[in-house]
């Protein structure tokens, strides 16, 4: 099976399929930059296809298409933090048009990042010109007609502070990746995980083994 962030032509209509019809599961992997998300989600995917064969897709956002690609480079660019979350939601909305024809195929989709990344990144950024609680309901709101919504979303949390501490080997550090930033990323996150009860944390500051030995838990007892 190949492992994508592609967004592939869907083979299925746009429109949301009505909860009967859904036969696969949607996992979300979420968390701040250096909690390990991309290592464990494809530590889980190769578990899970070794377990269930060609049943499971790994699939990230921003995508591989070129709507991602306007992501990408508005992250390096001088654009308003509105301008970006709109970009995230476009690439959003193709991409989740992709998940929903996965899962009527009976697929497991893992993917690292989806709309809780957008309200957490973005309602920081946009923090100081919005206000937090203002910023994070528009950007709900914006997603709302455009997501599927996950049957498990892992986030992986960790000190901040350790979470840069381990990308500082890394090089090409992100406009993200700063700390004052990150905590306020990391304070939407708690809150999310506080009101949605489909939103579970793990404690990242573990070994990568440990961390996706916990995801495969929890996403078996949601097969």
């Amino acid at each position: 099976m190949t492992v994508t962030a592609q967004v592939r032509p869907a083979t299925m209509s746009s429109s949301k399929p009505s909860d009967s019809a859904k036969k696969g599961l949607f996992v979300v992997f979420e968390g701040v930059d250096g909690t390990g998300k991309s290592t464990v989600s494809r530590m889980v995917y190769e578990q899970l296809e070794a377990e269930y064969p060609g049943r499971v897709e790994l699939t990230a956002e921003p995508t591989d298409s070129w709507l991602g690609e306007c992501v990408r480079r508005s992250s390096a660019e001088e654009v308003t933090g509105a301008a970006e979350a709109l970009l995230f939601v476009a690439d959003r909305a193709e991409h989740t048009r992709q998940i929903r024809a996965w899962l009527n195929e009976g697929k497991i989709v893992l993917c690292d990042r989806y709309y809780f990344s957008t309200i957490a990144y973005q309602g920081a950024a946009l923090k100081a010109s919005m206000g937090a609680k203002a910023a994070v309901e528009w950007l709900k709101e914006i997603n709302r007609p455009v997501i599927e919504h996950p049957d498990l979303t892992l986030l992986l949390t960790m000190r901040v502070d350790a979470a840069l501490e381990r990308l500082s080997s890394r090089g090409g550090k992100t406009k993200f990746e700063q700390l004052d930033y990150l905590r306020d990323v990391d304070v939407i996150y708690r809150a999310l995980a506080m009101e949605e009860p489909k939103l579970h944390t793990i404690d990242a500051s573990r070994t990568s083994v440990e961390v996706a030995k916990d995801a495969i838990r929890l996403i078996k007892n949601n097969i």
